[in-house]
């Protein structure tokens, strides 16, 4: 049993944690965006290294190598100039999965388990094995190709680790309570899951899909969570097995994402556009931009997006 002075140790590192993890999860969103910002750079790099410092202290070997390769990694992004590409988004974002999921496990009733935490850690080597080297090879300019004997579709190794692992970290949003934050986390967490196979179109669908019905918040997670990780988990299974051409968004999940259709009564064609208008989903738009203009490319098609454009411009004029 651990003492009250440990407990509360613990509570200050998860807490900052969560932060720093925040922060590497957004630079690595749009990777190619941070590394026209140094200052961002410089912020994945202190982030990483405060986790590394922070488990390091407290004991936690593999929070604290997991750390040590982002910080490695981004060190290499602070000196060069890397130019990024869609493989090294990739593996930075498989390797986030791994360090995130030691710190969710970490905050269970259980704890971060021994047993499980040096299967991530090996289960993850490779990847940082990989993005090291292709990092150096980037900077030395050599041309780069996929890694042999794999297709350009192959999943990658841990795939079931990866989807696991997200799965877990959004029921555990869910059981967070509903909020803004919470609600652009999940979509966050959709990212994730298309990268695991971003090839695939009808594993793409289907997430774009859950991202729809997330993002409308006339739904309560109540109503959401178990329709999204039902269908996701049964997606997920389908994948891996590659039986991509099964994946579709069931029935229920469809109904999440549909706008109720306006009450027929007999009113004028403009009552009926609003009735229409007011069915649309609620989108809950964060205040950074970049953040933002993923959420709006995420939900809505080009002709509202053009319409929501020009709508600003007449606005602000």
């Amino acid at each position: 049993m651990q003492s009250v002075k440990q407990q509360q140790i613990l509570g200050y590192f998860l807490e900052e944690a969560k932060e720093h993890l925040d922060t590497i999860e957004q630079g690595l969103v749009d990777l190619r965006s941070t590394m026209a910002d140094s200052e961002r750079v410089n912020e994945l790099f202190r982030a990483a290294h405060s986790i590394k410092g922070g488990a390091a202290m407290l004991g936690f070997d593999s929070i604290q190598k997991t750390a040590h390769h982002f910080e490695d990694c981004f060190k290499v992004l602070k000196e060069h100039s890397v130019k990024v590409d869609q493989r090294v988004e990739d593996l930075f974002l498989t390797g986030f999965d791994t360090l995130k999921a030691l710190i969710v496990e970490l905050q269970s009733p259980f704890g971060l388990r021994e047993e499980t935490a040096q299967q991530a850690v090996l289960a993850a080597e490779p990847t940082f094995n990989e993005l090291q080297t292709y990092l150096q090879l980037l900077i030395s300019g050599k041309p780069m190709s996929a890694p042999k004997g794999m297709p350009a579709s192959a999943l990658p190794a841990n795939a079931a680790v990866q989807l696991t692992t997200i799965l877990k970290a959004m029921l555990q949003l869910f059981k967070q309570g509903d909020s803004q934050k919470s609600r652009q986390q999940l979509i966050g967490l959709c990212h994730r899951l298309i990268q695991v196979s971003p090839r695939e179109t009808a594993w793409i669908a289907i997430i774009q899909v859950v991202q729809r019905a997330i993002a409308k918040t006339q739904h309560s997670y109540a109503a959401i969570a178990p329709v999204v990780i039902k269908d996701l988990k049964h997606s997920s299974d389908l994948l891996l097995a590659g039986r991509t051409a099964e994946i579709a968004a069931s029935a229920n999940l469809q109904k999440l994402v549909v706008p109720t259709p306006p009450s027929s009564s007999p009113s004028a064609p403009q009552t009926a556009n609003r009735a229409s208008a007011a069915t649309k989903p609620q989108v809950s738009i964060p205040r950074e931009p970049r953040a933002a203009a993923r959420t709006l490319l995420e939900v809505f098609n080009k002709s509202e997006l053009i319409e929501i454009a020009e709508f600003l411009m007449k606005a602000i004029q």
